[in-house]
């Protein structure tokens, strides 16, 4: 007998469901280990950094013979830990395993027989993840503001910045989530083609002119930072392309088209695939 259309449930609220399923067993999971290590890894070097300063307050940070003030140290962290490091890696190890770990422990056909549309299981994961995520990098991103910033100036100035990297991390673990869910979905082995694509395809294809830079999402989540490009000479080197960013309003516009693109994609791929359990 099948369900009154009144009663079914939505996609909306069994996403919700979902997501209050999956958000306990994702803080608690052993990728959780692995996010926390991340999180905390720029918070003690940033304190580490400010211990030298307090010991020893004389001294300064040094590039090509110019002191750099404690903003600029917090920018170029953004850059090189954060922008390219620990958002698209916890896109890749996230996104790709949210329905590859439930059919890796034979969990998936428990989640599928619910009366609820089998695309809100990859939504209310997907939700999950950026709860998680965000829950735990987003104050990392503030504790580090605010043992570097003082170093060699001053909080007020660059509290503006410290908004719009908050905003930046929040959109580029959407983006990233929400294109690695659909590789996990609809791939076998996600997990690597993740990685060349977030550490191969994207730093490869940025240094270069032209169009394809445009197919990756750290060009776009990259336009959104309030800092500019480290101005050391080897950093400089390696990160000449992307000084060719798009606008703000394209960025975000385009981040929005990859997020709900890549999120569709992977709910009809968890709709219409056949999950054969191994015993």
């Amino acid at each position: 007998m099948m369900m009154p259309a009144a009663s079914r449930p939505t996609l909306i609220g069994s996403s919700l469901r979902i997501l209050e399923l999956s958000l306990g067993q994702m803080l608690w999971s052993r990728r959780s280990v692995f996010l926390a290590l991340l999180a905390g890894t720029p918070v003690v070097l940033a304190a580490i950094i400010r211990g030298v300063f307090l010991v020893s307050p004389a001294s300064s940070l040094r590039i090509n013979g110019a002191a750099v003030s404690g903003p600029a140290i917090f920018g170029m962290m953004m850059w090189l830990m954060y922008i390219r490091f620990i958002v698209p890696v916890l896109g890749v190890f996230y996104g790709t395993a949210l329905i590859a770990d439930e059919v890796d422990d034979k969990t998936i056909t428990y989640l599928f027989t619910r009366p609820i549309p089998r695309g809100a299981v990859l939504i209310g994961k997907y939700l999950a993840y950026l709860v998680c995520t965000t829950l735990l990098i987003l104050p990392s991103v503030v504790l580090v503001y605010f043992l570097i910033v003082p170093v060699n100036g001053s909080i007020g100035p660059a509290f503006p910045a410290l908004l719009a990297d908050l905003g930046m991390v929040a959109l580029g673990l959407a983006g990233y989530g929400a294109l690695f869910a659909a590789v996990g979905a609809r791939l076998k082995r996600p997990l690597v083609v993740g990685l060349v694509f977030a550490f191969g395809w994207e730093p490869g294809v940025l240094l270069f002119p032209g169009y394809l830079k445009q197919l990756t999402v750290a060009y776009y989540v990259q336009a959104l930072v309030p800092h500019s490009m480290p101005s050391d000479g080897a950093i400089s080197v390696l990160l000449q392309g992307f000084q060719e960013l798009p606008s703000v309003p394209a960025s975000l516009v385009s981040l929005a088209g990859i997020t709900a693109l890549s999120l569709w994609v992977a709910a009809r791929a968890v709709a219409n695939r056949e999950y054969v359990l191994e015993q």
